[in-house]
């Protein structure tokens, strides 16, 4: 699965949709049983996607509020040169936790942040604007909904 974008079949797409579910729980035998493979195809699979890069990594999903940071702000910013090393530098400071660039528009970065107190979001929003973005509005986030893209013609289960 070299440079290009590799073709995903539906045991491709299956195991996809089951990492997406639960990547901790799901064991590759029950990824297997779900699309119809062994074990060992699995992570022969998932291997293969790791090396093309489709799959980058497995992140948990973290209750940032039980976790002691009761404020997880999403800054909407502006940046006059938008470039890779801007979200690199982003993700660089305390408390930043995802960096969305955006492929059109004047407001083209979107800046998850989580902190303790006000205090500690104040020197959050200090260390974007350090990088060389306008904060144009920033909002308080109460629950985020995230489900498996369903692409598969097919529901695994």
């Amino acid at each position: 699965m070299g440079g290009t974008e590799p073709e995903l079949d539906e045991v491709d797409r299956g195991i996809l949709h089951m990492l997406q579910k639960d990547a901790r729980d799901n064991t590759t035998r029950e990824i297997g049983e779900a699309v119809g493979v062994s074990a060992g195809t699995v992570r022969n699979r998932m291997e293969k996607l790791e090396d093309a890069g489709v799959i980058r990594g497995y992140v948990p999903d973290i209750d940032y509020e039980r976790a002691g940071y009761q404020l997880v702000i999403l800054f909407t910013c502006t940046a006059s040169d938008p470039s890779e090393s801007v979200a690199e530098d982003l993700l660089d400071k305390h408390g930043v936790v995802t960096v969305r660039k955006l492929l059109a528009g004047e407001e083209n970065y979107h800046v998850t942040v989580v902190g303790s107190d006000t205090d500690d979001v104040s020197q959050i929003a200090n260390s974007i604007r350090e990088c060389g973005l306008e904060i144009v509005r920033s909002e308080v986030m109460d629950e985020e909904y995230v489900q498996p893209f369903n692409h598969f013609g097919k529901e695994f289960s």
